[in-house]
């Protein structure tokens, strides 16, 4: 396959989203899609991060034009949670983009694996791919967003629609984060453990008591410390057994910036003093629920 065109010029984020159901439809959306990008001025060469039988696909299909497609397995990419996910892209864009982050990704998140393994999870992936639409809104990236039927529920498929723009379903990014968002959170078990005070040491020795390794339990201690950096804490739970312990911490302000946690520091590397941030990127998943009294922060790791 060799195609070479001018493609026009743009200027915003450009998030699309196919929903193929068999090999051959999945090639009918990705091959024109990084003819696109192998054509366009001022791009690198397009990225294709899908399954690996679909990178085998694409490699015959491409002939002697998979030479410049760079082809990286969905499962190396996307290696824990969605803000992870943020980071990742956010560190390839500022490495290897054209001029305002011009390039063209093809993505397959792994919907069979982590993404989605329990209902939060598949809540936080979702949220992420709304709030792409705000967090790359400054870009010139194209993306192309697979969503393989025979590996995704149909749930999440329909989910999907409205997160994207050329889907014909697509709603407000902060409409739809907040209706995930609206979704009531499990009561704490009554055997949860309250803290006086979410400290590093007190959270890390909790943890490994519940069976976290050292690393994990530092991780752990650091996330809920960081989440704790946000507001006056009212009040601690913990709870769950490794590799799933759980922390809830009640704040005493109210937190409503839908992007809190998402935005990425200007180093993208977390480090200690990054709030939120670091605590999306070690967590399977961040819960920010406002209440009454300030907000609800439950994160989970593992």
């Amino acid at each position: 396959m060799t195609v070479r065109t001018t493609a026009p010029p743009r200027r915003a984020f450009d998030h699309r989203m196919t929903a193929p159901g068999t090999d051959e439809a999945f090639l009918a959306a990705a091959l024109p899609f990084l003819a696109e990008g192998l054509a366009a001025a001022d791009e690198p060469p397009p990225v294709a991060i899908v399954a690996p039988a679909k990178l085998d696909a694409l490699r015959d299909a491409l002939g002697s034009d998979a030479e410049a497609v760079t082809l990286v397995p969905h499962t190396d990419w996307y290696t824990g949670s969605a803000a992870n996910a943020v980071a990742r892209a956010a560190g390839h864009l500022a490495a290897h983009a054209g001029p305002d982050g011009r390039v063209h990704l093809l993505m397959e998140p792994v919907w069979n694996g982590r993404a989605g393994r329990s209902p939060r999870e598949s809540a936080e992936w979702l949220r992420y791919e709304a709030l792409a639409n705000l967090l790359f809104a400054p870009t010139s990236t194209t993306a192309l967003c697979v969503y393989d039927t025979r590996t995704t529920a149909p749930d999440l498929v329909a989910a999907a629609r409205r997160a994207h723009p050329d889907s014909g379903a697509y709603e407000d990014p902060l409409r739809l984060a907040a209706e995930l968002d609206a979704v009531p959170l499990p009561r704490p078990p009554v055997d949860a453990r309250p803290l006086p005070a979410p400290t590093t040491d007190a959270v890390r020795s909790w943890a490994a008591g519940q069976g976290l390794g050292a690393a994990d339990a530092e991780l752990f201690a650091q996330a809920v410390t960081e989440a704790a950096s946000l507001a006056p804490v009212t009040s601690t739970l913990l709870w769950g057994e490794a590799p799933a312990c759980v922390c809830e911490l009640r704040l005493s302000d109210r937190l409503d910036d839908p992007l809190a946690g998402f935005v990425p520091p200007p180093s993208i590397t977390p480090s200690p003093g990054q709030g939120l941030w670091f605590t999306r990127q070690v967590c399977s998943y961040v819960d920010l629920r406002p209440t009454r009294e300030g907000t609800a922060v439950r994160l989970q790791y593992g």
